[in-house]
């Protein structure tokens, strides 16, 4: 059973990722100062230089709109610790930068505006913060540096500033609709964290936030922790069936995944997935009861990447037409068929065609349960009809095409309407 706060969040299925920060200057991903081993002060000019004179935000939301995407995350403060936001704990932020601005107000504001949920990404994971841990973490950029061998940090100092900019962002900007923190790892996990004060201060101040489960929780055990989390994330796949708990029911999860293979602006990345890829995989989503989040990596200017922007504007033509199979459906209760997938919303079933094959199009055991079927795209009717040859399949329903090609090659959807819902 779906919790009343997490409703909106499964019923609008499609969210823009916006990873962007002082990494879009070096421009070879978020985790440069990691990889690269960079220490503060190599990473400082890069500080010193930020300044995105063609930051949009208004115009970035009118991308997502356009795109059919109804909600985006946005990182408010990613690894390396710099704050696209205006906090008072840290003079690491926007507002010091040539920038001056608290960005990430834009972009709640602008979103708003055009009618989007907002949400803020938030890295619990400070490299730039002097009593995170250092030497010999993981992930540090500084884990393998002789000369921090003997820093000692004092962790708690770090919570209390973790926690208190989170406190920042859910008390300054209004309705913050999805907290998005990112991540536990080893044992820097759970009540390392002391996650469970961290959610409850959260849910005093915003009680319907919807939180993902990466500070660390168990989502799927049958007393979950209060920090487990409201949604799965799985990252950069698509899981090879819905997500359920120990007692086989389903939870609400969301893909996160990226435009092409980073999620800080990579110059030299144009591995970009097609408009076909991203709406056959967001159906995917939807077909197993989840959310796709799509990443997009703003560059040093502040412009989304004119490649993401082309392929987002072919996803949201086929969205406009055909947005009615995505927004408040779910898991169809047929199974998968041969020539594509099935999503459903009450008694409307969903055919997304991807395969014309030969003859006609097969809906197995749906027999004298279609009150009519529609072209989806633009509502024109198509019959319903047992041919000649399908004697032997008495429980089949069939349509078929005048054409040897499908009206639409990237996803024909057909909307069937039962007479009952299965």
């Amino acid at each position: 059973m779906t919790a009343s706060h997490v409703r909106w969040f499964m019923n609008d299925r499609f969210g823009m990722f916006v990873h962007w920060g002082l990494y879009a200057i070096p421009a070879r991903g978020e985790w440069v100062r990691s990889l690269e081993k960079m220490s503060v002060a190599e990473y400082q000019p890069f500080f010193e230089e930020f300044n995105p004179v063609k930051y949009d935000a208004k115009k970035w939301a009118r991308t997502a709109k356009e795109a059919g995407m109804k909600y985006a995350v946005m990182t408010a403060k990613h690894h390396d610790g710099f704050c696209l936001f205006d906090s008072k704990l840290t003079d690491y932020k926007a507002t010091n930068t040539p920038a001056g601005r608290d960005l990430i107000r834009e972009y709640i504001e602008a979103f708003r505006e055009e009618g989007l949920r907002v949400g803020l990404y938030y890295s619990i994971i400070d490299w730039h913060h002097q009593d995170y841990p250092h030497f010999g973490d993981k992930i540090h950029p500084m884990r393998d540096n002789e000369s921090y061998r003997d820093h000692r940090g004092e962790f708690e100092r770090y919570l209390t500033y973790m926690h208190g900019q989170v406190k920042e962002l859910l008390t300054n900007y209004g309705t913050i609709d999805v907290m998005w923190f990112d991540f536990s790892y080893d044992d820097m996990i759970g009540e390392k964290w002391k996650s469970s004060e961290l959610v409850r201060m959260m849910r005093s101040i915003q009680p319907d936030i919807v939180i993902d489960n990466r500070l660390g929780g168990n989502m799927k055990a049958s007393e979950p922790e209060i920090y487990a989390g409201d949604f799965m994330s799985p990252e950069q796949l698509l899981p090879p069936e819905g997500v359920v708990n120990e007692a086989g029911e389903p939870l609400s999860w969301e893909s996160c995944i990226t435009l092409n293979d980073h999620w800080g602006y990579c110059a030299s990345d144009t591995n970009y997935k097609s408009p076909q890829t991203v709406i056959r995989g967001l159906v995917e989503c939807v077909s197993k009861g989840g959310n796709l989040l799509l990443n997009v990596g703003p560059n040093a200017k502040g412009e989304i990447p004119r490649q993401s922007v082309d392929i987002l504007n072919e996803v949201g033509k086929w969205m406009d037409a055909n947005g009615a199979s995505v927004y408040g459906c779910g898991p169809c209760k047929l199974a998968k068929p041969e020539w594509g997938r099935y999503t459903q919303r009450g008694n409307l079933i969903y055919a997304h065609i991807y395969d014309r094959g030969m003859g006609p199009i097969n809906f197995r055991g749906l027999q004298g349960k279609i009150k009519r079927a529609r072209l989806l795209a633009d509502g024109s009717e198509i019959k319903v009809e047992t041919p000649w040859n399908a004697w032997e399949y008495p429980e089949d329903a069939f349509i078929s095409f005048s054409s040897a090609s499908l009206p639409d090659e990237i996803n024909t959807v057909v909307e069937l309407e039962l007479s009952e819902e299965i």
